[in-house]
């Protein structure tokens, strides 16, 4: 069953060699796990998606260029997201501000290739005994 997103979710790129976490600013005013929840529109490169280490992504300027210096030896260099396109495919039946809010199926496509995935949530319950 798929979970609502919020910020502090931790995310995966396929061409990352470290996880991140997602952005979200409090815009839409709906709290969740009293973080302020994701829609599809949290998407922008360095302000909702931040970098995932280093890229390995030949389609990477900044990694062709490296790994060509150095004979063809994939050379790994600082990852910044290039996302043009909002998540997909969102929660559709549960709106915030009029945009459908994440959900942790939902996938992102970075331009250099990788998929960016929602690994936790971010939204945590806790216990009471």
């Amino acid at each position: 069953m798929p979970n609502h997103v919020c910020n502090g979710a931790t995310l995966t790129c396929s061409f990352g060699l470290a996880p991140s976490q997602l952005a979200v600013l409090p815009v839409n005013r709906m709290m969740t796990s009293s973080q302020p929840a994701a829609t599809i529109m949290d998407y922008k490169p360095m302000v909702n998606i931040l970098p995932f280490g280093a890229c390995t992504s030949l389609a990477n300027p900044a990694v062709a260029a490296a790994t060509s210096a150095a004979f063809g030896v994939l050379t790994p260099q600082p990852c910044i997201p290039f996302t043009a396109a909002p998540w997909v495919p969102g929660a559709a039946t549960v709106l915030l501000g009029n945009q459908p809010s994440l959900d942790n199926v939902s996938t992102l496509n970075c331009v250099w290739g990788g998929i960016i995935q929602v690994a936790a949530s971010g939204q945590f319950k806790e216990l009471i005994p």
